[in-house]
């Protein structure tokens, strides 16, 4: 069953169509909430009620986000009691990040994507 959000089909339903795997994975990224909880979840681990209160969603949103994100392995979480936490699986992701924030920049419209060096936890 395809996970469906706000912005549509996420990865795996995207392949199943026929979407080549590298637009997949860039409209997986394509929704700002989504991305908004990759770099979230680029400064260290967090539970869906930390995004929550974090980000101002609503928590089902926050939940189809993070299902779309485990959907196409960007984001997992380890259970801890009856918490999850959930945290980024792929280093990568800060690279195309970092790339992306060169690219913008390049072209003048300068953002930033990826966290201060400091601001990441262990």
């Amino acid at each position: 069953m395809a996970i469906e959000s706000e912005a549509g089909p996420c990865v795996s339903a995207d392949i199943a169509a026929g979407v080549p795997p590298a637009a997949a994975l860039f409209h997986s990224l394509s929704d700002e909430n989504r991305l908004r909880i990759v770099q979230r979840l680029a400064r260290g681990e967090a539970r869906v009620v930390d995004l929550v209160a974090e980000l101002g969603l609503a928590q089902s949103t926050v939940s189809k986000h993070l299902a779309c994100l485990r959907d196409c392995d960007l984001v997992d979480y380890r259970a801890e009691g009856r918490q999850s936490f959930y945290s980024l699986t792929r280093p990568e992701l800060m690279d195309l990040l970092a790339s992306a924030e060169q690219l913008l920049a390049a072209t003048g419209h300068p953002v930033t994507l990826r966290p201060a060096p400091s601001a990441v936890v262990a």
